[in-house]
């Protein structure tokens, strides 16, 4: 399922969860009103439960079930063509920062190092580098991307795949990872290098711009998308593609990161993990390219969909 957050082109709506019909890279023309098909077929004890993707996450397996026969049982009336809608961020707001992945593809890794003038290390990582975004990073999948011009002159993007979690757990082996996903989605970690990169490497602020993170432009359902590792990932600015690569290229795939995480902290139901991003970034460009206010970025990931983000003045 392709499991959505919305409110319809009235902007006093209240943000609702929807799914959206098709499957894989299928056309997409409608989207099922889950709270309104709830009161419509006079399921009484339905509406609480579809407040938030978040409460639908911690309803486990039996909420998803649940949806599924709402959906398809839903009256017409229930529906909406999407342009009659406006898609928000999956998930709007997460309990915690979003978990992210630093060079986790070789080549943007060998990028990186090419472009600050150092030496690769010899060998390869032997576990994942860990950062974190803040939760007011997050934005819509066709929202504007602020650029503040006091806080940064090089705003750079990072398409990358993630991973929602859906049943937490702390300790969780490789073996077991994938049973912990509840879906994916497509990211951007917009990121400001000059501020990533002041003394003393300030990724959390470089990383934690206010609208810095799009999300969606749904959530995938794990049942839907059963192998994360064979996804190809594209990124266009203006219409240039910047970035193609494939997920099979991870350094550390979805199951060892969800362990390695695991290993230190309890991972919760909706917790937002990033995993990293191909090569391609505008740092490591020669010369380097930055976005600028009239920018536009799309990422576009097989099987989930395509965020599309316009970078504004802030």
């Amino acid at each position: 399922m392709r499991m959505a957050t919305f409110r319809d082109r009235n902007m006093e709506q209240k943000p609702r969860l929807g799914i959206v019909s098709g499957t894989g890279d299928a056309p997409v023309e409608r989207l099922i009103d889950l709270p309104h098909a709830a009161a419509l077929m006079g399921s009484a004890d339905e509406p609480h439960q579809l407040t938030d993707m978040l409460t639908l996450i911690a309803s486990g397996p039996a909420g998803l079930a649940r949806v599924a026969a709402l959906a398809a049982n839903a009256p017409a009336e229930a529906s909406y063509m999407l342009d009659e809608i406006e898609l928000l961020a999956p998930i709007l707001r997460p309990r915690k920062n979003v978990f992210c992945v630093g060079r986790n593809y070789a080549e943007h890794a060998a990028e990186s190092y090419r472009a600050k003038g150092e030496a690769a290390p010899a060998a390869a990582p032997v576990s994942p580098n860990f950062f974190t975004k803040a939760p007011t990073a997050v934005n819509g999948p066709y929202a504007d991307i602020p650029l503040d011009a006091h806080v940064t002159s090089q705003l750079d993007w990072e398409g990358e795949l993630a991973v929602i979690i859906g049943q937490g757990g702390r300790h969780i082996p490789r073996a077991q990872a994938l049973a912990h996903v509840w879906g994916y989605t497509v990211a951007n970690d917009v990121t400001a290098r000059d501020v990533q990169n002041r003394s003393g490497m300030q990724w959390f602020l470089g990383k934690s711009l206010d609208g810095s993170c799009p999300l969606g432009p749904w959530i995938v359902t794990a049942d839907e998308l059963v192998d994360p590792q064979r996804l190809r990932l594209t990124t266009y600015v203006n219409g240039a593609m910047k970035q193609a690569g494939t997920t099979a290229d991870m350094i550390f795939d979805v199951a060892a990161i969800i362990e390695a995480l695991s290993a230190v902290l309890t991972l919760e139901p909706g917790d937002i993990i990033a995993t990293g991003t191909p090569s391609g970034v505008g740092f490591a460009r020669t010369p380097p390219e930055f976005l600028h206010p009239g920018d536009v970025v799309e990422v576009n990931i097989e099987g989930i969909g395509t965020i599309r983000n316009r970078v504004v003045e802030a």
